[in-house]
């Protein structure tokens, strides 16, 4: 005979996703409740879930039922990671970069490349790391993310060349990150590389990323159909559905398709593309702060006792010393000066894309996936705290400073 079983909060197996769900909404509620107050101070959202993630993962209280390696993470961190990338597509304004792309151009074809050059140099010297290794870290940790920065770039007391540059920076260097990360996951695979395999699933994922939204914007301006304004934001989210099961069916690289799909969609109706701003920036939001949370989780105190001291060396050089390197020779000749400079330099918060790059890692059959995770979670949890922490001081400061008289032209 059956036997039933009680009905209660530690039910059994089935209930620990509920539980997770839960938490997840406690913080979110109080997230919310707190949000005003956050804009103003030194205290962070993301440094919340973060917090939340860690107190409720393995070895603490268990009640975010998470694994290194599982599926349940993994394929979080797929659907998360392709849901931003295309809200960060669309986020591109090919019409404002070509009236302002100097600065940001220095950034992310000069300054970009050096800060990885850099932190794949930390990497190899002091945790220790393969140069392949010690690029995929780099890669990993090279996109940043200004919604943990949000005061600097959303105030518009700041110069109008910086936030531009950091919003333009961090919008698009997801993308220009992605290809490297794919390439190394795949080169450090156990399993044998088919060069022209890869090539095709790079090619094919923008492929589709340039065709299938092109068209859908075709069809919508057509004189037989007229999409409602309740359901612009619907049909934005329909053309990324269908992109991301296009993708997975044909094997093409659904990242590169979400990027690229985002931003043709974006440049190809104009209008889809703000309708659908409020909406995919909500969720976007979610996906970031659950993703942190999840990762927070997977910072079990087991591992933490056994972070090495090559290993906090590196998490210590790559936040301080990568980015104020690569940028800032980068920007050597920019017009950028003072305060200006110094905030550039230092804002550059490893956000959302890095936190699924990580997950991405962890799920890889990497031998070492651990041991490289584990570096990408010291330096991701660190910028939290730190970028997340200073953000209004920092924007105070500059204001006032460019206030009297500071520089706020314009690149």
């Amino acid at each position: 005979m059956r036997q039933e079983q009680p009905i209660g909060f530690a039910a059994g197996p089935r209930s620990r996703p509920v539980t997770a769900v839960l938490v997840f909404a406690a913080a979110l509620l109080v997230a919310a409740l707190v949000s005003e107050f956050a804009n103003r101070s030194v205290l962070s959202t993301a440094a919340l879930f973060l917090v939340v993630g860690f107190l409720g993962g393995p070895g603490m209280l268990e009640i975010i039922p998470v694994e290194a390696g599982g599926e349940v993470a993994g394929r979080f961190a797929e659907l998360a990671l392709f849901a931003v990338l295309f809200t960060d597509g669309m986020r591109v304004d090919v019409t404002e970069l070509r009236r302002r792309w100097l600065v940001p151009a220095r950034a992310l074809l000069l300054g970009m490349p050096l800060a990885l050059g850099v932190t794949a140099a930390l990497g190899h010297a002091l945790a220790g790391l393969s140069w392949r290794d010690a690029l995929l870290v780099a890669a990993v940790l090279s996109p940043t993310d200004p919604v943990f920065a949000a005061a600097l770039v959303g105030r518009e007391e700041i110069p109008t060349r910086l936030r531009h540059m950091l919003n333009i920076e961090s919008g698009i260097n997801d993308g220009f990150a992605l290809p490297l990360v794919v390439v190394l996951l795949a080169w450090g695979s156990p399993a044998e590389l088919h060069a022209a395999t890869l090539a095709l699933e790079v090619a094919g994922g923008i492929a589709l990323g340039l065709v299938l939204p092109w068209l859908a914007a075709v069809v919508e301006r057509s004189r037989f159909f007229s999409v409602g304004r309740a359901y612009e934001p619907i049909f934005a989210f329909a053309v990324g559905l269908l992109l991301f099961a296009t993708a997975s069916l044909t094997h093409a690289n659904e990242y590169l398709a979400a990027f690229a799909g985002g931003a043709t969609l974006a440049t190809a109706s104009p209008m889809l593309a703000e309708a659908f701003h409020r909406f995919g920036e909500s969720v976007a939001e979610l996906l970031k702060l659950a993703a942190v949370m999840v990762f927070g989780a997977l910072m079990s105190p087991t591992w933490l006792r056994e972070v090495g001291a090559g290993d906090l060396a590196f998490a210590i050089a790559a936040l301080l010393l990568a980015r104020p390197i690569g940028l800032g020779l980068a920007l050597v000749g920019s017009g950028m000066r003072g305060s200006e400079l110094l905030a550039a330099l230092w804002f550059g918060p490893k956000g959302f894309a890095s936190v699924v790059f990580g997950l991405l890692v962890l799920h890889s059959a990497l031998p070492n996936a651990d041991h490289l995770f584990h570096l990408v979670a010291l330096v991701v949890a660190a910028s939290i705290l730190a970028h997340s922490s200073t953000d209004v001081l920092v924007a105070r400061r500059l204001a006032a400073g460019d206030l009297r008289g500071g520089s706020r032209e314009p690149a």
